[in-house]
């Protein structure tokens, strides 16, 4: 099995995560003629810097003649030009990367304190990325990348979702990043990205809205269920941005696998820190068969609790609850508990870490008085995605293996309910096809 590890020792962000793609050896037309797909005032200069020795590609975004800099950056280079936080005008050939967004007051009202500029609403932007001439499956990937980081900001800033606007440089910015990220991941054609734990920094950022700790708290909305540290480096190593793209791509975050390698790429920040070289890289190869040869083992925890006096329209809420909030499974199944009353027991499996937090989230939610938690020893195969097309559109496609041999697959329920109800057509006849589909070009393939 193809597989590319992303390794985060110094952060992520958009930038990064293309150099290193190019670095790569994803052709940099391709990036190219993806901006121009998106039809907006956008070019990408491309070209090698060093960072502590190591030589690394550096993609830079210039819109209307502007470049990307670090938030801190920015701030200071307005201060110095006597600007202050909020320029009335952006400082020629700088701006702010990872502040592309605010949360609005009003409609056209930007937050108190902000100077008037022109904004793009989510939709507006989701309108330009799925118009653009781009493969269905990629658009899909940046749709989803996107209304991500909208989702943090939007619940960092307790408002609706399309109240969440994007200043237009930064937009533009973030839409070049996020587009050709999901242009580079797929034209890369592994199997499965795998990811380090991401390194966050550390200290305090100045921004537009005032001083905030690292990792900023929409960085970190987006980080849950990821594993982080701090190597102590005093300055923001993961983007909001880059957050998303990770949260999205990547399917799984370990030590580096035992792999063979074939490919190495470095993709370079802007800054060039004291303490370590600030790049990303990404290294493409084989998984050795002999990791594959048995299934993957981990600890996970089993939280239970009997319920027998709970609204059963509050039972479904809370499955829903504990699933949005990092739950690997959750299941429920009729018991006859004491007294003979009917109830029911309601179990969740979830990583250690989340243990805590999921039982204060069943304890709040739900009648119970205790839960029960154990620790169980899981054997789970190799997992990886493949999409394959229908009449009616894309759908991913889960594959399970063992010992290199495909043992399980099935269609993603979520692509085939949005499919059947955009479409109007029966949910079983989508599944069918997609489950064709995919047999179908395994059998091409081999």
């Amino acid at each position: 099995m193809r597989i590319a590890y992303l390794d985060c020792f110094s952060g992520i962000s958009g930038d990064m995560f293309l150099g290193a793609l190019v670095d790569l050896g994803v052709p940099t037309a391709l990036f190219e003629e993806a901006v121009r797909a998106l039809e907006v005032e956008a070019e990408l200069k491309i070209g090698r810097v060093s960072r502590s020795g190591i030589h690394a590609t550096k993609v830079d975004v210039y819109s209307h003649g502007e470049k990307d800099l670090p938030r801190e950056a920015f701030l200071e280079h307005s201060h110095e030009h006597g600007l202050g936080g909020h320029a009335h005008r952006p400082a020629p050939q700088v701006r702010e990367r990872p502040n592309h967004s605010h949360a609005q007051a009003g409609p056209g009202l930007a937050e108190a304190g902000q100077e008037k500029r022109a904004v793009r609403g989510l939709e507006e932007i989701l309108r330009i990325i799925r118009r653009a001439k781009l493969g269905e499956s990629t658009k899909r990937t940046a749709v989803e990348i996107f209304e991500a980081l909208a989702v943090a900001e939007a619940k960092i800033h307790q408002v609706s979702i399309d109240r969440v606007h994007f200043h237009e440089v930064g937009a533009v910015d973030a839409m070049v990043d996020i587009v050709c990220a999901a242009v580079g991941a797929e034209a890369l054609a592994v199997d499965e990205l795998l990811s380090s734990p991401l390194n966050l920094g550390g200290g305090t950022v100045r921004c537009a809205h005032g001083t905030f700790p690292v990792p900023a708290p929409a960085t970190l909305e987006l980080l849950r269920g990821i594993p982080v540290y701090s190597s102590g480096v005093q300055a923001e190593l993961v983007t909001p941005t880059g957050a998303a793209i990770v949260k999205t791509l990547v399917r799984r975050f370990q030590p580096f696998p035992p792999m063979k390698v074939d490919k190495i790429g470095y993709g370079a920040g802007t800054r060039d820190l004291e303490e370590q070289p600030n790049v990303c890289r990404i290294t493409v190869g084989e998984s050795q068969a002999e990791a594959a040869s048995q299934p993957s083992e981990e600890t996970i925890t089993i939280l239970e609790a009997n319920l027998d006096d709970l609204n059963p329209q509050i039972f479904g809420y809370v499955m829903d609850r504990l699933l949005e909030e990092g739950a690997l499974d959750v299941f429920g199944m009729t018991v006859q508990m004491k007294k003979n009353r009917p109830g029911m027991r309601l179990t969740v499996l979830c990583q250690p870490e989340d243990a805590s937090r999921l039982t204060h989230l069943l304890f709040r939610e739900t009648t119970t008085l205790g839960v029960r938690r154990r620790q169980e020893n899981r054997e789970v195969l190799d997992r990886r995605w493949v999409t394959v097309n229908t009449q009616w559109g894309d759908v991913r496609m889960k594959v399970g293996s063992f010992n290199g041999n495909v043992t399980n697959y099935a269609p993603e329920y979520e692509d085939c309910r949005r499919i059947a109800r955009e479409q109007q057509v029966p949910l079983k006849r989508v599944i069918e096809q997609a489950v064709q589909r995919y047999l179908h070009a395994g059998s091409k393939s081999r």
